[in-house]
């Protein structure tokens, strides 16, 4: 009788051992499953080169894996919170009333592009359940801004947190363009990333912004002065943070047209390689403009040089030592500046630059 009982506990510890070995494989499986999952609180940070239609499609194809093999949902973008959000009842509508005036707000940025705005209604198409997250300063605050508030007054969403963020993100753009504090503007994007991304509760995100704020170890771009947004945030999520630069891209291999350019009475054949917009990174700009003059540099090499450096990644063409650039500056109140500058092959702060030059 007394084998039996202990035949019969023997076998009662046995299963109760498997089970326990069971649950703690299980528990091992998932906890490593979700240490290797994207939806354990990663952030993947693409850098770009505004409305370049080749960046926009790779965007797409980065997006579209994040989608569909890593179920990540949450697209931080560089737009202000309202625009976002804006963005985000347009999703849920049948028409594209909403994505129509966001565009017509955007004239005069980089975002005024056909290509921008194929990559929005591609998004809507092929991933419609994205929730797009704005971290940047208020832009458009008495455009898009002021329609968005007016829309949650409408619907009486006054005591909501939609319209406190709102007034909120409209209030950092009204501060960042009556002071053009570009310092200011870093820190903010960083600071309203770390409150979306805290608020998704360890999901995994896909971001896209300028390279400029995508490096990992470079500074504010108009200062050099306070670390770059991706830079913060490395110091924050260490690890959890992976950035890629896909700005190259946008480097164009030919030039748009052929120009003259007259300089001390003698004319130089001039490669047009397109404008960059810098709205959002100097308020007090539209956009530059860059040629190159073509078998120019033995003419300007001995002028002496300012002190104004540009490094090799602003430039939206391919940069080797020994060449001569044209670049007009169009500042917000139509008025051109216009610089020389000369690749000596010198280097600041780690980058190769070029340096402007005087023209007498």
């Amino acid at each position: 009788m007394k084998a039996k009982q202990s035949k019969k506990a023997l076998i009662t510890i046995a299963i109760t051992v498997a089970v326990l070995i069971l649950i703690l494989l299980g528990y091992s499986a998932m906890e490593f499953a979700a240490k290797n999952s994207h939806s354990s609180g990663e952030i993947f940070l693409y850098g770009e080169t505004h409305s370049v239609k080749n960046i926009l499609d790779k965007e797409l194809e980065l997006w579209s894996s994040c989608y569909h093999n890593d179920g990540i949902r949450d697209l931080f973008v560089e737009l202000p919170y309202y625009t976002a959000e804006y963005l985000n009842l347009w999703m849920k509508s049948d028409n594209d009333d909403i994505l129509d005036m966001l565009y017509q707000d955007w004239a005069g940025t980089a975002l005024y592009s056909q290509e921008v705005l194929s990559f929005y209604r591609q998004i809507k198409a092929e991933y419609p359940e994205t929730v797009f997250h704005g971290t940047d300063v208020g832009h458009q605050y008495d455009t898009t801004g002021k329609r968005f508030l007016e829309y949650l007054e409408s619907t009486g969403q006054q005591q909501s947190e939609l319209y406190r963020l709102s007034q909120e993100n409209i209030e950092q753009g009204q501060y960042y363009y009556q002071h053009s504090d570009s310092v200011y503007r870093e820190k903010t994007m960083t600071g309203n990333f770390i409150r979306e991304f805290e608020s998704l509760d360890g999901a995994a995100v896909m971001g896209i912004y300028g390279s400029a704020h995508t490096n990992t170890e470079a500074m504010d771009y108009a200062t050099n002065s306070v670390p770059c947004m991706a830079n913060q945030l490395h110091r924050k999520y260490g690890g959890a943070l992976h950035t890629e630069d896909l700005s190259s891209l946008a480097l164009n291999t030919e030039a748009y047209r052929t120009d003259t350019i007259l300089i001390g009475g003698k004319e130089y054949t001039a490669l047009y390689f397109g404008k960059v917009d810098l709205s959002a990174v100097l308020p007090e700009y539209q956009y530059r403009e860059f040629w190159r003059l073509e078998n120019a540099y033995d003419d300007f090499r001995d002028n002496s040089t300012t002190g104004n450096v540009l490094p090799y990644s602003n430039y939206p063409m391919v940069v080797e030592t020994g060449q001569v650039f044209v670049i007009d500056y169009t500042k917000a109140d139509g008025s051109v500046v216009r610089e020389y500058h000369r690749s000596d092959g010198n280097t600041w702060q780690g980058y190769f630059t070029t340096e402007e030059f005087v023209v007498e």
